[in-house]
């Protein structure tokens, strides 16, 4: 059941109206369970099953490290809940790709691989929620959180549907409190909320949906198509990214905001970041935390203590080829997190070694003199080096990568006119600049933002005119068929 599509629509303005008709805490929350359930169920009731077991696992681990006498009974009960978790993870989402990847080395080493191959589907938002109930655990081992007592609102917190299959990656000290308290109807909250949602709709299906064609078209065949052609798919392609998770995260926050609930904010306009770790503090931010709690940490810890220069950037390096990893079964994504940790450790490497010299060159003279133009620099190049990363992320193989790569900035080979019935280039330019515009002027221009939401009639009127023009712009884009969020297949 896709957000961006009629039957989901229908199924929440149903959920929406029983929920606030009701207005007692525990109904509320089994109504809101089973409508989860029958969300995830719509893409299979097998993985609704899956979902479940985990959800008795984690709750039932959850009172035994809580309620065990001596810390190795509560090492034992946390290795079993992750241990759990992690298989889980691992045979539906790895197995069949190192199956593959065994039998392609052993055959490259003269034996006889007669091995099946493994055609496992994917549960959808297996990792999401994963990731969300060993952050439960491993919690509750630290004692930051106690163990959930309540079956009903345990449940919730990993079913709660408007986040179930793309995040944000919820915290139970977050989202666990909410769950047990009453919720009160909130016109402020359901007009925002609405807003959120529709702005969310909008960046997926406006945008996002229209970049594809061309991103996909290129991407399918790279060595097809001219330098230019390369060069453009790839800053579209970081622009649909960022608009079809950006927008799912939206729609999810705003969704859950009219039901009375407040979702962590998952974005924060990534593509003005001026260095790579303020990239990953604004990109998928409830990924980066936990990793940063649950790994990075305890990796830092741990290498610190060992000594040495290089031991300081091993934390990073690792955590973020985790991240790659995270991301699915495909060396690509694996070489996307390698980047990554290695950008992050040379640039610290870089500022470490900078912080003991003078700011003698031209470059560091100009950056004092001029903190707008170092500042609008540094964004410029933060966003060409991010590029470069999408174009692992996207790309098919290494070699389509490489290729990519290579040719980006080349005139050579085809035109890179792409068949008419994608779309006009021009246009999907003009789509990207009057999103940043509208993006820049909604962070930046604090006073159009504050009448837009004031509470005077005009407002009120602009903004609902504002979100049918939204939604009638969408539905027109949507005409031929909805697409799936691309952080599904994660």
């Amino acid at each position: 059941m896709l957000f961006n599509s009629l039957t989901f629509v229908v199924f929440y303005v149903v959920v929406f109206a029983l929920y606030w008709l009701i207005r007692a805490r525990l109904p509320q929350n089994a109504l809101l369970l089973a409508a989860s359930w029958m969300f995830y169920g719509a893409w299979s009731w097998k993985f609704l099953l899956l979902l479940i077991a985990s959800t008795v696992l984690d709750y039932g681990c959850g009172l035994l490290i809580e309620r065990a006498s001596t810390p190795r009974r509560k090492r034992a009960w946390l290795l079993l809940s992750v241990g759990g978790n992690l298989t889980f993870l691992a045979t539906f989402k790895y197995l069949g790709f190192f199956v593959t990847e065994l039998a392609t080395l052993l055959e490259r080493l003269g034996f006889n691989a007669n091995m099946p191959a493994l055609e496992i589907v994917l549960p959808v938002g297996i990792s999401f929620y994963t990731f969300q109930t060993i952050g439960y655990v491993v919690d509750v081992y630290r004692g930051k959180v106690p163990a959930e007592r309540n079956i009903l609102d345990y449940a919730l917190y990993v079913a709660f549907f408007p986040q179930l299959v793309a995040g944000p990656i919820e915290r139970a000290a977050h989202m666990l409190p909410q769950f047990r308290t009453p919720r009160v109807w909130s016109t402020p909250a359901f007009e925002s909320g609405l807003q959120l949602a529709v702005w969310g709709l909008f960046k997926k299906i406006v945008i996002a949906d229209n970049l594809a064609p061309y991103v996909d078209a290129v991407y399918a065949n790279p060595a097809a198509y001219s330098g230019a052609a390369l060069s453009t798919a790839t800053v579209f392609f970081a622009f649909q990214i960022y608009c079809d998770f950006s927008g799912y995260t939206d729609t999810a926050r705003g969704v859950a905001r009219m039901l009375g609930f407040d979702l962590v904010k998952n974005f924060d306009f990534p593509y003005t970041s001026k260095t790579p770790i303020e990239f990953w503090q604004r990109w998928h931010i409830s990924l980066s935390k936990w990793f940063q709690d649950y790994l990075y940490f305890p990796l830092a810890m741990r290498y610190m203590r060992r000594g040495g220069w290089a031991s300081k950037y091993k934390a990073h390096i690792v955590a973020m080829a985790l991240i790659g990893v995270w991301h699915g079964a495909n060396w690509t994504f694996l070489v996307f997190g390698l980047y990554w940790g290695l950008l992050i450790a040379s640039y610290l490497a870089i500022v470490e070694r900078s912080s003991r010299a003078e700011p003698r060159n031209f470059i560091a003279r100009l950056g004092a003199a001029a903190p707008g133009l170092r500042d609008a620099g540094s964004i410029a190049i933060m966003f060409v080096l991010v590029c470069v990363g999408w174009v692992f992320f996207r790309a098919a193989s290494i070699g389509d990568a490489w290729h990519v790569l290579a040719h980006a900035v080349s005139f050579a080979g085809a035109s890179g006119l792409i068949a008419a019935e994608i779309g006009d280039t021009a246009i999907l330019w003009a789509l990207i600049v009057s999103f940043c515009v509208a993006e820049w002027v909604y962070r930046n221009a604090p006073r159009i933002r504050e009448n837009l939401q004031g509470p005077r009639v005009a407002a009120i009127a602009g903004r609902y005119a504002l979100f049918a023009a939204i939604m009638v712009s969408a539905g027109v884009s949507q005409i031929d068929s909805a697409r799936p969020f691309i952080y599904f297949q994660f």
